[in-house]
């Protein structure tokens, strides 16, 4: 992603100190843990030694490498039958023995963006093939229940609020915020409502802006599980986040994600640091594996011989958390803390949804601070749209193919060891999971995808602007490829900028109209002058707006495929 630059072509890396502790090294590197550990804080596991001017990252360089070989075991390893064994090929033996208690539902999955929740409409959501209804009460508490009417099965999603109560718009009834039912219109005067007639509950935090959902009703939630994520709670500390809606599997988009190596290719000029110049070789060193995840540092092998130079550090948490973290010292000797998270949420088969934080502590530059915001999630949005074709199609394959990824992937060890550390954790969590494609192992999905021709809820009154549900036309179709379904529908901010600059072109329209045809009828010189240069602005005004409203409606079209 070339949202990942800051942590790739970071020019003052030789001035970076630490990084923020969460254990000791010796924790890290000399001991593997066997068992799952509970999720705290997802920062940088080393810390700041006091003593000296900069972390002693080089000192134990040596060490680290020869301990992350050990760890890694196999990773390196070229042992294979096949002709086309080379040393830079990552040719691992079967990790399928290897498997780990794990269970999916007793977890914590990142719902949806707190300050993007409607407060006026229920929001249909997924959790793999879970369908669940998040809406704000009468108080404006979060509420999270089971997508479904008990009476005739209607999503509850499409249904509206009234009164702080989740009424279904089949035939009426009203929940309250308890999931029990209290009104049902067609029940004769007198009778009870039956204590069936109530809906099962799911669980919700709100946790650092973030919505997180536990999927048991089984095993109580586990609070500890919930990730806290450090910098986000430093004071000053500013991050633009934004939320997107993906037409592939969440593992796909996680690999994606945990590729550093594409980013100088398929992301070439999307902003001033992504080059395709500068794809070349990358080193990773993994320093930490266990049963919820993994670590370690990764960066440019050119990089590797500079002086006190430190790489990026990943952290690959279960169940779909992922984190890049650094400090870094600037010339007047401010300690800065810079962030990059992806929360992703598997939606169904083939779909997935990603919460995007990026943030740092440090002040930005005069010319960032008039940037709009929405600006920023556009060209998010275009980065998502650039790798789009490829994963859409990887996605398609793995499932027509039926087979582990070490059988239809190439890993380099120069740029693709975080993929295989992905699919062989799949390895040993899959048969815990609904369903999984692993390095040496897969389990298909028991029940075929349903796909829906109708958004619902949140989404179906948006799409009800046009003349019918599902609308006409590219910006209304309930279509994931589409930029306004995959992303403007999801934030608040976009939708409100998208409103303004259509409000704002209907009026210069008007505007133009009127001045235009004044111009023709006055007989001043002057007038006609001054007229006409009003119309001249106002078609500018509304050349903007156009330009502002297709950001958001349209798709990112690579040049050599433009018509």
């Amino acid at each position: 992603m070339a949202l990942l630059q800051p942590f790739f072509y970071d020019k003052s890396l030789p001035k970076i100190l630490n990084f923020s502790p969460t254990c000791t090294t010796s924790k890290v590197l000399n001991r593997v843990p066997t068992k799952p550990k509970a999720l705290v804080s997802l920062q940088l596991p080393f810390k700041h030694n006091h003593n000296n001017s900069y972390f002693p990252v080089r000192k134990h360089w040596k060490k680290w490498h020869a301990v992350a070989e050990d760890i890694v075991g196999g990773l390196s390893s070229s042992a294979s039958s096949d002709d086309d064994q080379d040393e830079g090929v990552i040719l691992s033996p079967s990790s399928q023995d290897e498997v780990a208690e794990y269970d999916w539902t007793e977890e914590w999955y990142p719902l949806y963006l707190t300050k993007n929740v409607p407060d006026n409409a229920p929001l249909g959501l997924t959790v793999f093939d879970k369908q669940v209804v998040l809406y704000r009460d009468g108080n404006g508490e979060i509420r999270c229940f089971q997508d479904r009417c008990p009476h005739r099965l209607a999503k509850l999603s499409e249904g509206q609020l009234i009164d702080g109560k989740l009424e279904c718009l089949y035939h009426g009834w009203q929940f309250e915020g308890n999931g029990k039912c209290v009104t049902i219109p067609q029940l004769p005067t007198g009778a009870n409502i039956p204590q069936s007639a109530c809906l099962k509950k799911y669980e919700v935090r709100d946790s650092q802006g973030v919505i997180w959902i536990w999927m048991s009703h089984k095993t109580p939630s586990n609070a500890k599980k919930i990730p806290w994520f450090e910098n986000f709670a430093r004071p000053g500390f500013r991050d633009i986040s934004t939320i997107h809606e993906l037409p592939y599997d969440h593992s796909i988009l996680l690999e994606n994600l945990m590729d550093p190596a594409h980013v100088p290719i398929s992301h070439d000029r999307t902003d001033f640091t992504a080059k395709r110049e500068d794809a070349t070789a990358l080193f990773f060193e993994v320093t930490e594996r266990t049963d919820r995840g993994f670590a370690g540092w990764w960066g440019r092998e050119i990089d590797r011989s500079t002086p006190n130079y430190i790489p990026n550090f990943l952290r690959f948490e279960a169940p779909c958390v992922l984190h890049n973290s650094r400090e870094i010292i600037d010339k007047n000797g401010e300690k800065n803390y810079f962030s990059g998270l992806f929360l992703c949420r598997p939606s169904g088969q083939g779909k997935s949804m990603l919460i995007v934080r990026f943030g740092n502590s440090r002040k930005p530059p005069g010319l960032l601070k008039i940037i709009p915001q929405w600006y920023f999630h556009q060209n998010a949005s275009k980065v998502f749209e650039q790798d789009m074709g490829f994963l859409s199609s990887q996605n398609e394959i793995l499932m027509k193919e039926k087979v582990p990824t070490r059988e239809l992937y190439i890993n380099l060890k120069s740029s693709d060891t975080w993929v295989a550390e992905y699919r062989k954790w799949m390895d040993k969590v899959g048969k815990g999971m609904p369903y999984h494609i692993g390095h040496s192992t897969i389990s298909l999905p028991k029940y075929p995808a349903v796909v829906e021709h109708a958004p619902a809820g949140f989404v179906a009154s948006l799409s009800a602007s046009q003349p019918a549900k599902g609308g006409i036309g590219d910006m209304y179709a309930p279509n994931l490829a589409n930029r306004y379904f995959r992303h403007v529908i999801h934030c608040k901010d976009c939708r409100s900028v998208l409103k303004a600059f259509r409000a704002w072109k209907t009026a210069l329209s008007i505007v133009a109209l009127v001045s235009t045809a004044l111009a023709i009828l006055v007989s001043g010189r002057q007038w006609k002058a001054l007229l006409l240069f009003s119309t001249t602005i106002c078609l500018a005004g509304i050349h903007i707006c156009t330009t502002a409203i297709t950001m958001n409606t349209t798709n990112f079209i690579r040049t050599h495929r433009r018509l």
